[in-house]
């Protein structure tokens, strides 16, 4: 049997998540502080999934209405418009405007469920001891924090378009309330992602490694 790769867990260190500076907690508590940012240090994240869950569970649930729900009310002479983040996409669709039209639909509608759904992934695998394609899933979760910086792009745009469209009392636009429960999808997610420890990928791959030693 080959020799087991030694983890920074069962060497005794621990890593901070704000400076990354690798450090060997006390011999009477498991959990320190950082020495060099003060930082409170534990070697996993504490209740890492049952957090992820509740963050991805709420934002699940808040991806229905804001999708449900108009965005944007557009007031004129003529009465009121309310769009939905797909009204938006199909009103932004044309030959000059395409471009802008799948960038909102991509940071609106495909990233967030994207998002959950891989999360999801993530939680089962870890909560089943998988040490299936655990480079694969590593490299997921890093594209779901990469991806998640994006995500705010239809809110900055519904957010600039009411600020700048205010020609009362010819035209004016609002917020719609599925504008709140997308900018609370994407908070929650950003949250999941936060609260996930992609170290728990290694860990199952560890214990099957003491197992047939």
């Amino acid at each position: 049997m080959s020799e087991r790769a030694i983890t920074a867990m069962r060497a005794g260190l621990q890593s901070c998540a704000g400076c990354g500076l690798l450090s060997r907690p006390g011999p009477e508590d498991d959990r320190g502080n950082c020495p060099r940012c003060d930082q409170r240090l534990s070697f996993r994240k504490p209740r890492s999934l049952e957090r992820t869950w509740a963050y991805l569970i709420a934002a699940a649930i808040c991806y229905v209405p804001a999708n449900l729900l108009p965005v944007l009310t557009t007031t004129t002479a003529s009465g009121a418009e309310h769009d939905t983040i797909m009204q938006g996409v199909v009103l932004l669709w044309s030959p000059t405007g395409w471009p802008l039209s799948l960038i909102v639909l991509f940071a609106s509608i495909m990233i967030p469920s994207a998002k959950i759904l891989a999360l999801a992934y993530l939680a089962i695998t870890v909560e089943r001891g998988s040490i299936a394609n655990t480079e694969q899933r590593v490299r997921m979760f890093r594209s779901v924090e990469l991806l998640g910086r994006w995500s705010m792009v239809d809110v900055f745009v519904d957010t600039f378009t009411a600020a700048l469209i205010q020609l009362q009392p010819l035209m004016s636009v609002e917020p719609g309330p599925g504008l709140f429960f997308f900018a609370a999808v994407v908070v929650l997610t950003m949250l999941a992602a936060e609260s996930f420890d992609p170290r728990l990928i290694w860990d199952a791959v560890d214990e099957s490694e003491v197992e047939y030693a």
